[in-house]
């Protein structure tokens, strides 16, 4: 039995997919829809709307952006609490039993059939989707520039986060030690770097499968949900980046050969 129902919104949404802009913006944690066949996961209705749902802000941040340089965006459909598109598969918080302090009785004791309805249902099409596009954006030579936006909440399990803004890599720190470098001309602004989060192979899915495995010069761009949890912030927000991610993409990318 599929997950979806036929007239149920996509795994995932792609916005300029056949652009030649440099930019190439993945939001992993985009919507906290949840399949009709699942019902609520037995997650009281208050849940759905705090950040263990989905990255609060950060799918319209992501689509101003890729407004503004008419850029692809690749965007999940469906929340992280069915399955997490940022996560390993053999990771058992990839379908989370229970997320920050909440439970979510509708992940217990789930089989191998049901994780597998799952990933192929919303985990796979996301992934090879942006597979796909990268792949033909490496045959037609266009220097790609690998955004992943997220954004965390300002408390977690009671401990406060200082940083409106936070920049995460791994093997590949170009793109984020450029972002720093600017977002630090601003005195008022605390700049994370992998902090509150680190970005490794395990812990993460598209930024060292996507960006990594190919060269792409990449960042994960995590911004603090009070910052962006209205139109006001998130424009805001992405007018902060876009001139930054241009000096970002003139100091790393090549021309086309």
């Amino acid at each position: 039995m599929s997950l979806l129902a036929p007239h149920e919104p996509p795994a995932v949404t792609v916005v300029h997919p056949d652009s030649r802009s440099p930019f190439f913006f993945t939001c992993d944690h985009a919507s906290r829809r949840v399949p009709a066949s699942l019902g609520d996961l037995g997650v009281p209705a208050s849940e759905w709307e705090r950040h263990i749902a989905w990255d609060i802000g950060a799918l319209a941040v992501a689509e101003h952006l890729a407004g503004h340089f008419s850029a692809p965006l690749v965007a999940s459909g469906y929340s992280r609490l069915v399955i997490d598109c940022n996560r390993q598969l053999w990771r058992h918080d990839c379908i989370p039993e229970v997320s920050e302090l909440t439970p979510v009785p509708g992940n217990c004791n789930l089989d191998e059939a049901e994780r597998t309805r799952r990933i192929e249902a919303l985990h796979r099409p996301y992934h090879e989707t942006i597979t796909r596009m990268l792949d033909a954006r490496a045959a037609a030579t266009i220097p790609t520039l690998y955004l992943a936006i997220h954004s965390f909440t300002p408390v977690y399990k009671g401990e406060q986060r200082p940083w409106q803004v936070a920049l995460l890599s791994n093997r590949d720190r170009r793109v984020a030690e450029i972002l720093m470098r600017e977002l630090r001309h601003d005195p008022a602004l605390v700049v994370g770097d992998n902090i509150p989060y680190r970005l490794t192979d395990e812990t993460d899915y598209g930024v060292p499968v996507h960006a990594e495995r190919r060269g792409l010069p990449h960042v994960l761009i995590e911004l603090r949900q009070d910052e962006i949890a209205d139109e006001r912030g998130q424009r805001a927000w992405a007018e902060r980046l876009i001139p930054l991610l241009e000096i970002a993409a003139r100091e790393t990318l090549s021309p086309p050969g």
